[in-house]
C-alpha cells in the first residue's frame, strides 16, 4: 500500500488495463479506485468527481416514493443522506439528520426561527430557517432573552473559564449579562 492510501476496501470491478481486481482507497485527494497489482499496474480512477455524493450502500427493500427505484445511502459534501439510485433523472433526497428547530425567533428578520445546523466540518451553529433570504448565524447556543444593556432580543451561552455564561448576541454589544445566580 502506498503512503498516500489511507483506507483500502475491495471493489467487484476489474482493472481495464490488466484484468486484476480493483481496490477502493482514500488518498490526499479523496477516494479512488486503483489496481490491486500496484506498482506493476498504475491504473487509478477518481471517485470524487461525482458531485451527487458517492454511494456508500444500496438500501434493499426501500424504494423511492417518487419513481419507485431503489434508494441508496450516499456520502455528500455535508454528510450522509439517502437519495434515489436513478439520480439525476429522479432528484429525491431524504435527510438523515434533520436540524433541531428552536422556538427562538430570528433577531434579524423577526420572521424565521433559529435552527441548529452542522457545517461541513462538523461544527454546530444556529442559523435562521429562512436562509438565503436571511443570513443570520450564531456560533454559540442561543438563549431567549433581552439584553439589559442594548435591548437586543437574543442572548447566547458561552463556555468560559468561570463556567457557562450568558452574553448579548449582538456583535456590536457582546457584553456579559449577569444572571440571578451571579449576584
Amino acid at each position: 500500500m502506498s503512503k498516500t492510501a489511507l483506507f483500502t476496501g475491495k471493489s467487484e470491478e476489474l482493472c481495464p488495463e490488466c484484468g486484476a481486481p480493483l481496490v477502493i482507497r482514500t488518498g490526499k485527494q479523496g477516494p479512488f479506485q486503483g489496481c490491486s497489482r500496484y506498482p506493476e499496474c498504475t491504473y487509478i480512477h477518481s471517485l470524487t468527481s461525482q458531485s451527487d455524493g458517492h454511494v456508500v450502500k444500496v438500501l434493499d427493500g426501500q424504494n423511492c416514493p417518487q419513481c419507485g427505484e431503489t434508494l441508496v445511502l450516499r456520502q455528500g459534501r455535508y454528510g450522509m443522506f439517502i437519495g434515489c439510485s436513478s439520480y439525476p433523472d429522479c432528484e429525491y433526497i431524504a435527510v438523515i439528520d434533520k436540524p433541531d428547530e428552536t422556538q427562538i425567533a430570528c433577531p434579524q428578520c423577526k420572521q424565521g426561527k433559529l435552527l441548529q445546523r452542522k457545517s461541513r466540518y462538523g461544527k454546530v451553529f444556529h442559523a435562521c430557517d429562512r436562509y438565503p433570504e436571511c443570513q443570520f448565524a450564531l456560533n454559540h447556543t442561543p438563549v431567549a432573552g433581552i439584553c439589559p444593556i442594548c435591548s437586543y432580543p437574543l442572548l447566547m451561552e458561552k463556555r468560559t473559564s468561570k463556567g457557562n455564561r450568558l452574553f448579548c448576541a449582538s456583535k456590536v454589544c457582546g457584553k456579559e449579562v449577569s444572571t440571578e445566580k451571579d449576584d
